[in-house]
């Protein structure tokens, strides 16, 4: 079955308003276009699980499209606080932001129980921890083989999973390599799944190596080729992280004026993230480009 599609369509056939949603990937595989792309279609009151800080959750407040975030490290990668996040939470403006915060530990746990279908996940990740009192998604759980006592969160079922790769064939089998994250359990724990790619490739090209398919089609419901869709994250192979970016989005989020006015430039001025990269200097594009530097292939034999 072709799964492929537009982005756009994407976002706005599994994407509504009031839904949870995860956009994964570690520092690597962000599926930033995908984020962009909810601006765009000014899509409100998500909440946002996420493992990590990446800058896009700026531009999504921004963009007035969350009232929650589910997440466990906040922080603009290496250069500093996320401003946006940091005003909504440290003076409440414009408007106020719910935080739910885990350990990494304690939302692994929770998309593992999501993706496996559990009621719970036992974790030993807050043994010491204070972050446990008062916590209404964190509970203290007795071994029933050992009378050991532990914590254990709540599976957790993203109404939408996105993840970024890079690539996938017209189904939607997802290849990936270098940094992974939680990719594999985000998807399976998600009702619904969307993946981005940096291209869709052949059938052949995925039959060819089967080990490195991470997200199988029978769980992906959209497939999108989206080039240079994790910009400024980097994508093995294809792209590095543009930290000059990330370093200048740090000093234009302080001010929440200019956040809104970047957006309405190069987000809702534009028709499509793909519009978005061709009006970049092509120098920035090749600035980041990447030499090739293959692995050796494997032998899967043949009769």
């Amino acid at each position: 079955m072709d799964k492929t599609t537009s982005l756009h369509d994407a976002i706005a056939k599994y994407v509504r308003p009031g839904m949870t949603i995860a956009l994964e990937g570690f520092g690597h595989l962000v599926p930033v276009a995908a984020a962009h792309e909810i601006i765009r279609q000014r899509i409100q009151g998500l909440t946002l699980a996420r493992m990590s800080g990446e800058l896009f959750i700026d531009q999504l407040l921004a963009g007035e499209c969350l009232d929650k975030i589910i997440i466990s490290f906040m922080g603009n990668s290496s250069a500093g606080s996320l401003q946006e996040v940091r005003r909504r939470v440290e003076k409440q403006y414009p408007r106020s932001l719910e935080i739910e915060e885990y350990s990494h530990g304690g939302l692994v746990a929770r998309y593992l129980a999501g993706a496996s279908k559990l009621p719970f996940m036992p974790t030993k990740s807050y043994r010491g921890s204070d972050m446990v009192v008062g916590h209404e998604g964190i509970r203290e759980v007795i071994d029933p083989f050992t009378g050991e006592s532990f914590y254990a969160v709540a599976p957790l079922n993203p109404d939408v999973s996105i993840i970024h790769a890079q690539r996938a064939d017209r189904h939607g089998n997802v290849q990936a390599w270098g940094i992974l994250g939680m990719q594999q359990e985000v998807a399976f724990a998600g009702r619904k799944v969307i993946v981005t790619v940096e291209e869709i490739v052949d059938d052949e090209v995925i039959r060819s190596d089967p080990n490195r398919t991470i997200v199988p089609a029978t769980i992906v419901d959209a497939v999108v080729e989206v080039p240079w869709g994790s910009f400024p994250s980097s994508v093995q192979g294809y792209y590095s992280r543009d930290d000059a970016f990330i370093r200048q989005w740090a000093e234009l989020a302080r001010d929440h004026d200019q956040i809104v006015e970047w957006l309405d430039t190069n987000i809702h001025a534009t028709a499509s993230y793909a519009e978005w990269v061709a009006l970049q200097e092509p120098q920035r594009w090749r600035e980041l480009a990447v030499t090739p530097q293959y692995s050796q292939p494997v032998n899967y034999g043949s009769r």
